[in-house]
C-alpha cells in the first residue's frame, strides 16, 4: 500500500510488485477531510478511510513518504498528525511501514531526486501501463510510492537478512570464544 500522507488529502493507492521490475496497480484514490471540520474529526475521518482501504485490500506492507518540512510549520504539523493515524492503522494490523523522502522516490522512479510532478506523472503512467495519467496529484505520489517500495523493498529486506545473518553469527562466536575462555581457567 503507497500512501502520500495529507490532512486534507490523502492519496491512497494499492500495487503489486511481481518478478523483475512490473509493479500492476489494483486500487488507488485520495480520502479528502473538509478543512472547516476539527482536527479530532478530521484525523477520525482520514483514520476511518485508510482502515477501510486496509481492510478491504489486505496489504503486506505499506510504503509512505516522509514528513519533511517544506516551510510552512502548521502544514508540517497537520501532515505529522495525518501520518500518525496512518503509522497506528497499520501498526493495528501489524503491518510494517517503510517511509520514503521526495527525493527518494523521484530519483528511484526518475533517476532525478529533484523531477516535478509532471515527470513524476508521466513516469507512473508508463511504468504502470496506465491510458491516462492518474488523478489528482495525490493519487498519482501514493502510486509513485508504491512503485519505490515494490522496487526498493525487496532490496531493503536481503539487507535486513544478511545483517541478522552476520549479527547472529558475531554472537555465535563470541559464546563459542566466552566458552573455551570459561573452559581454559
Amino acid at each position: 500500500m503507497g500512501i502520500d500522507p495529507g490532512l486534507t488529502r490523502c492519496g491512497l493507492s494499492i500495487a503489486e510488485g511481481t518478478q523483475g521490475r512490473k509493479v500492476v496497480p489494483i486500487a488507488v484514490g485520495v480520502a479528502r477531510t473538509p478543512t472547516t471540520a476539527s482536527l479530532e474529526d478530521r484525523l477520525l475521518r482520514l483514520s476511518n478511510a485508510v482502515e477501510q482501504w486496509m481492510d478491504e485490500y489486505q496489504p503486506d506492507v505499506v510504503a509512505m513518504e516522509r514528513v519533511f518540512e517544506r516551510g510552512n510549520v502548521s502544514t508540517v504539523m497537520q501532515t505529522a498528525h495525518a501520518v500518525g493515524v496512518l503509522v497506528l492503522a497499520a501498526a493495528r494490523r501489524g503491518l510494517e511501514v517503510h517511509m520514503y523522502t521526495p527525493s527518494e522516490v523521484k530519483k528511484a522512479l526518475t533517476g532525478n531526486g529533484r523531477a516535478d510532478k509532471k515527470q513524476m506523472t508521466m513516469m507512473v503512467t508508463r511504468i504502470l501501463g496506465l491510458e491516462t495519467p492518474p488523478k489528482p496529484a495525490d493519487a498519482a505520489d501514493a502510486l509513485a510510492i508504491a512503485i519505490c517500495h515494490c522496487w526498493r523493498g525487496p532490496v531493503l529486506q536481503r539487507q535486513r537478512d544478511t545483517l541478522a545473518a552476520l549479527a547472529k553469527q558475531h554472537e555465535e562466536r563470541e559464546s563459542e570464544l566466552s566458552r573455551r575462555e570459561h573452559t581454559s581457567r
